[in-house]
């Protein structure tokens, strides 16, 4: 056996000041899956993270409620993990950088950049607040756009405009603490300048991002790089910088390095050390972050770790933002759901599942589109996959003593084709590809599926000398069904468990999967899924909508009902290219708007009690597994032909609500029924995802 990995990886560390919700669970989900994966295979995976507790906002807040930011920092680290353990995220350490690790750290991190002589001094202009007593961080301070004068913008960017610019540069300023208006002060600040490291971060850069993040990053590099400002004044919550008394670092200074103290922390707790992990240059180190603070991982944090003498991360993994029902999450929709008010609805292990089909591990932002969720989580995860194990178990329980027995040479082919996909699921798994798990063991589960009802072991049974046929036919699904469990486990750990309680197992490694179980009694079946019921979605929805007024969302609406009012339009644009009828036309330009991509089919099957609808799975590369349904039976009645084919369909379409489920685009076609041809595309050396020109 090679010797196997030692590996760190990180998530982004959520702040303190306020409650972890389903956007923020994106990047700490995808990256227990691929944590939970790697110490399935057997390496040495250690899982970080920690809050992120300084700045002005903890305060602020801490002095409103009358009490001490380390209280309230406190009271967020024990309901974060709380929330994250409930929703299965296994980290190694999850710490503070309020700690003595950290205080140390960014202290031997500032003296390194100040003996490189990269930090400078400078007097800048600053909006301070005569009330409060205090300079005004950029999201503090409210006014009037200076780019297009859009009124109760914050002091950093526009959001009508989009502009970026300085605090002080806004027209009639407002403290958004008090309410005051701010005057303008001088101040001087530390910066850590960037540019004599120029020529390293931009050849470091591209080797550890993906093209399109290393491509934007390095639009910045056809000009010197700017300094970067690593102070804040007091009064101010973090820690003080050495020799200067009223300076403090800037919370970002002090962020990336709580890694490094998280990490130091958990190695002094086990024994470890820290030079074995982090600066042992064998070993790997991975971030898994959004894409808004690429700036500061890619740029900032790799210049830092440069000057200090540590070791780089070998990957930055950048995931996009969550999208509920194809628009920004909304407080007044009751899209914008915090994690504890999920829980208090709907199951942990319905989400992860969900997630696990649409991630992608690229950039790409994800939709939670909550009709598709219960759809995929009722007709997948429980009607297909868990209902092998609930028919199979309770049967055998039931009517065989709960006793298998041996499987036949149909049996064994059976599992031995379930058993062929394990290094094709490995490796979607290390690329990041979570969404082809899930077509990967629904597949198996559909041909496990067909054995069961064609081999009818519930009328088997009943026979006088059935009772051995039905019981080799439930070993050869339990033995199916136990293979699917474990490659869904970094998916569904709890679930996992319960099916290695099932059979008598203890918790499942990868090489689990080479293993038959025989001969063997079962233990009692415990559900291990439930269907969700629309209501129950409903109902959170419901719990989480926050009125307008009281969200601080207006110009988040404004621009969520744009969106939609674009969005619109393709689906309008595609509806008249589908139709048989003649419709009016339309201009070019609303042609030009329908996204064309390029879909590889890899399920396809008749819709029961339907003449016309035939349900495609595409592999959309970049874009993960879509469900679209399309009326096109009549031209194809071997369902089957068609796996593996390529098709276009439009991308950007409005997902549309069926009797049969929902269908997340359209498959152009063109052609009579009953006539082969017209579907499918010649555009094979395309791949899934390209988008068609």
């Amino acid at each position: 056996m090679s010797e196997k990995r030692r590996i760190v990886v990180t998530s982004a560390l959520p702040y303190a000041n306020g409650d972890i919700h389903l956007g923020h669970l994106v990047e700490y989900i995808q990256t227990d899956f691929w944590v939970r994966f790697q110490k399935m295979r057997g390496n040495a995976c250690v899982y970080i993270c920690a809050d992120d507790t300084h700045g002005t906002p903890i305060m602020i807040r801490a002095a409103k409620e009358g009490i001490a930011p380390e209280d309230l920092i406190a009271r967020s680290h024990a309901t974060h993990l709380k929330d994250f353990t409930d929703f299965e995220v296994a980290f190694d350490n999850y710490y503070s950088t309020n700690s003595p690790e950290n205080k140390a750290l960014s202290e031997q991190f500032f003296a390194a950049m100040e003996k490189s002589g990269g930090v400078t001094k400078r007097t800048t202009p600053q909006l301070y607040c005569e009330h409060c007593k205090m300079f005004l961080p950029d999201r503090f301070v409210k006014g009037v756009c200076p780019k297009c004068g859009a009124e109760g913008q914050y002091g950093d960017s526009c959001d009508k405009c989009g502009s970026t610019y300085a605090a002080e540069e806004l027209g009639n300023p407002v403290c958004t603490t008090c309410g005051g208006t701010p005057v303008v002060k001088d101040s001087e600040h530390l910066y850590f300048e960037l540019e004599p490291q120029h020529d390293y971060l931009q050849q470091w850069i591209p080797g550890h991002t993906t093209s399109d993040v290393s491509n934007k990053l390095l639009e910045w590099f056809s000009e010197p790089l700017r300094g970067w400002c690593i102070s804040r004044a007091a009064p101010y919550f973090g820690f003080q910088i050495p020799g200067y008394p009223d300076k403090y670092f800037y919370v970002w200074v002090d962020a990336p390095i709580g890694y490094l103290a998280s990490l130091q922390n958990w190695c002094d707790k086990n024994g470890q050390k820290f030079a074995d992990w982090w600066q042992n240059p064998k070993a790997e180190r991975y971030h898994f972050i959004g894409k808004d603070i690429i700036r500061f991982h890619c740029l900032f944090w790799p210049g830092m770790l440069h000057t200090a003498g540590f070791e780089q991360p070998n990957k930055i993994f950048v995931h996009g933002f969550l999208t509920v029902n194809g628009e920004k999450m909304s407080k007044s929709k009751g899209t914008f759901v915090n994690a504890r008010t999920y829980l208090d609805h709907l199951p942990a292990s319905a989400l992860r599942y969900y997630y696990a089909c649409k991630l992608g591990g690229t950039t790409d932002d994800m939709d939670l589109n909550l009709q598709d969720f219960v759809q995929r989580v009722n007709g997948d995860m429980v009607g297909k996959i868990t209902n092998l194990a609930s028919r199979g178990a309770q049967m055998l329980n039931k009517n065989l003593e709960g006793r298998m027995g041996a499987l036949d040479a149909e049996g064994q082919e059976l599992v031995a084709l379930a058993r062929s996909r394990a290094e094709v699921i490995a490796q979607h798994y290390e690329d990041r590809r979570f969404s082809q798990v899930p077509v990967e063991v629904a597949k198996i589960a559909d041909a496990a599926n067909e054995y069961f009802d064609r081999r009818e072991p519930w009328k088997t049974v009943k026979l006088p000398d059935g009772a051995e046929t039905t019981r080799t036919t439930l070993t050869t699904i339990l033995n199916v069904f136990r293979i699917l469990a474990i490659y869904l486990k970094p998916i569904l750990p709890a679930y996992a468990e319960k099916v290695a309680a099932l059979f008598g197992e203890a918790s499942y490694g990868w090489d689990d999967i080479a293993k038959t179980v025989e001969s063997t009694t079962i233990g009692k079946y415990e559900y291990l899924a439930t269907r969700i019921d629309a209501k129950q979605v409903e109902a959170m929805i419901e719990k989480a909508k926050v009125k307008p007024a009281d969200s601080g969302e207006v110009a988040h609406e404004s621009r969520a009902s744009k969106n939609k009012d674009k969005a619109a339009k393709p689906a309008e644009a595609a509806a008249a290219v589908a139709a048989p009828a003649l419709k009016p036309e339309v201009a070019f330009a609303d042609f030009e708007k329908l996204d064309l991509r390029i879909g590889k089919v890899v399920a396809c099957e008749i819709v029961p009690k339907s003449a016309k609808l035939l349900k495609f799975t595409l592999d959309c590369g970049v874009l993960g597994t879509r469900t679209i349904f399309s009326g096109i039976r009549g031209a194809y009645p071997d369902p089957a032909a068609l796996i593996g084919k390529e098709v276009l369909f439009i991308a950007n379409l409005a997902p549309r609500k069926m009797s049969v489920g929902v269908s997340e685009g359209m498959i152009l076609y063109a052609g009579e029924p009953g006539k082969s041809g017209g579907v499918l595309a010649p555009l094979a050396e395309a791949g899934a995802g390209t988008p068609a020109t």
